[in-house]
This record gives C-alpha cells, structure tokens and sequence, in this order.
C-alpha cells in the first residue's frame, strides 16, 4: 500500500503544490497531484499538458499512454488532458524537442532533482 507524505508540498515555483488533474485523475497517488514520495522510483513530478505530438512520441518511445488499459484503471489520456508525467519521460521529450507544456505551479519541487527550472519555464503554461 502507498503511503502519502503528511506534509504540504510545494511546486517548482516555491509556493504550495497545485492541483494537476481530477479528470483524468493523476498523480502517483492517484490524488489529483503530483505528489511524490521515495516509492515513486518514476518521479511523476511535472504537470503537462499532453498534445497528439507527445503521445505519440511517447508511444514510440515504448510509453503508450493514449490506449486504455481497464485492467489498470487507466482510460488512456488524449490531446488537452493533464497528467504527472515522469520527469525522465519530459526530459528526454524536451531534448527531442517533443516536451508538453507544464504547469509550473502544479509541479512538485522534486522535479528540479532531474530536470533544470529554466527548461521547465521554457514550456511553462502558467508563468506571467
């Protein structure tokens, strides 16, 4: 069984963790946010935005994320839909030039372990 971590969150930005998405419902937890703890060897830190380009990509790569899966819970994400995805995954998006946007306010600050700030605000959807 997962255990939550107790404490607030916070986002790459510093400020307290948003949420990411109830629908689809993300997050390692499965809690609308992209909390992380040590069990979350994949790091699904970064909020994204998913465009058809990415899935794509994705799925070429051998992450078929738009295929439902019921046996899983998962009911395949689509082109608009926001998820935590696993900030290897974005990262190796972005050096393809293949990365979804991200909301910076709803990525957990454990992301920056992986992938730089200023590539993150370089697909930023929620910066002024």
């Amino acid at each position: 069984m997962l255990k939550k971590v107790e404490s607030k969150a916070l986002n790459v930005l510093g400020g307290e963790l948003q949420d990411c998405s109830f629908d689809p419902v993300t997050g390692f937890f499965r809690d609308g946010c992209c909390n992380t703890n040590a069990q979350d060897v994949g790091s699904h830190t970064i909020c994204v935005r998913l465009t058809e380009e990415f899935l794509q990509f994705s799925k070429a790569t051998g992450n078929d994320l738009s295929t439902p899966m019921p046996q899983f819970n998962f009911p395949g994400l689509n082109p608009g839909d926001q998820w935590c995805l696993c900030a290897v995954r974005w990262l190796q998006a972005f050096d393809q030039n293949m990365a979804p946007s991200v909301r910076l306010t709803a990525t957990h600050e454990r992301a920056l372990d992986i992938v730089p700030l200023e590539a993150l605000k370089a697909y930023a959807l929620d910066l002024n």
